[in-house]
């Protein structure tokens, strides 16, 4: 009997040694970053700006792997059902862990127990742009304009569900207001018909449209942060326009597989962090008009919890469906 008790306090404490040294030893091999989207956009900017000073970081590359499908579905999923190991990590945001859990009645991913929140990299506002033509130089134009003909002012978002619907719907739900949406198979189709005045009115990412602003092309009205973007200073926010409380946007943030040792979160957290406090780095982000975060696991599982049940309202109460 002692003897059988002698070895299993050996085994124990052998195992609770062996542990700190996995943790030490994590990575051994490449890690891959899933992003839902396809490269060039949004999304992708953000994984790779943070990707290779990560890398440098942990001693090992992290790998860019662009994942598109079904509104980001597609890549969310396989991230979930990846081994959780630290060797895949998703690139998730406002889409695949707020908006589509509430626009689909079937998900094949739970967003909050499927995934181990690692950090809320950055936010990005998104500015609404009328075209020239239409008589409104303020917001507040704008408001009495949609007012004073409720139905008269079209907008184009880059797809039904999308952000910049929502931010839309969210926009005629605090200012009272009632316009005719009109959804496209992504931003560049809207967007010809914005300039040729076919529709009036968009919001969109603030990097997206800013070349055509800069050219006086679009006209820029407010943005839909919680403060000025540095892109577009001059341009208030809606907050600040007459739709007090207003915000809405883009966000970023890290995540891997549920049950992900907590060692090897901690480590790639502070990895990431640490790529985020770079020079270089904030400057690519805040370049492409994202505010950088870097957020602890703890707040960012929070801030999804926030974001899920402040969509999910957003969505219930404008009727939003999938076509």
């Amino acid at each position: 009997m002692k003897e059988r008790a002698l070895l299993a306090a050996l085994f124990v404490v052998t195992l609770a040694g062996a542990l700190p040294v996995c943790a030490q030893e994590y990575p051994r091999k490449p890690i891959r970053l899933i992003v839902p989207f396809a490269p060039g956009g949004g999304n992708d900017t953000v994984a790779r700006a943070i990707s290779q000073s990560a890398g440098a970081s942990l001693g090992q590359p992290v790998v860019v792997d662009n994942r598109a499908g079904a509104g980001g579905i597609l890549g969310a999923e396989l991230a979930a059902k990846s081994p959780a190991d630290g060797y895949t990590l998703f690139l998730g945001g406002v889409g695949s862990h707020a908006v589509n859990p509430n626009l689909h009645a079937k998900l094949p991913y739970d967003p909050v127990k499927d995934f181990a929140p690692i950090t809320l990299i950055a936010s990005a506002p998104s500015v609404l742009v009328v075209n020239p033509s239409l008589p409104a130089r303020t917001l507040a134009e704008f408001t009495a304009l949609a007012k004073a003909s409720p139905g008269r002012i079209n907008y184009a978002s880059n797809g039904n569900g999308s952000s910049a619907q929502l931010a839309a719907v969210l926009y005629e739900s605090m200012a009272g207001v009632q316009m005719v949406h009109v959804p496209y198979k992504g931003l560049a189709p809207a967007l010809v018909d914005l300039l040729a005045g076919e529709v009036q009115a968009m919001f969109s990412s603030v990097v997206a449209i800013v070349p055509n602003i800069k050219a006086g092309r679009l006209r820029a009205l407010a943005v839909t942060g919680k403060r000025r973007a540095a892109l577009l200073p001059e341009v208030p926010t809606l907050d600040e326009s007459g739709v007090p409380g207003y915000e809405a946007g883009s966000w970023y943030g890290i995540l891997a597989p549920a049950g992900t040792p907590q060692a090897v979160v901690a480590k790639l957290h502070e990895a990431i962090v640490r790529a985020l406090a770079k020079p270089e780095v904030r400057e690519r982000l805040v370049s492409e008009g994202a505010e950088v975060i870097g957020s602890t696991p703890e707040a960012f599982a929070a801030h999804i919890t926030a974001e899920l049940a402040r969509m999910g309202k957003l969505i219930r109460d404008a009727g939003i469906r999938m076509e």
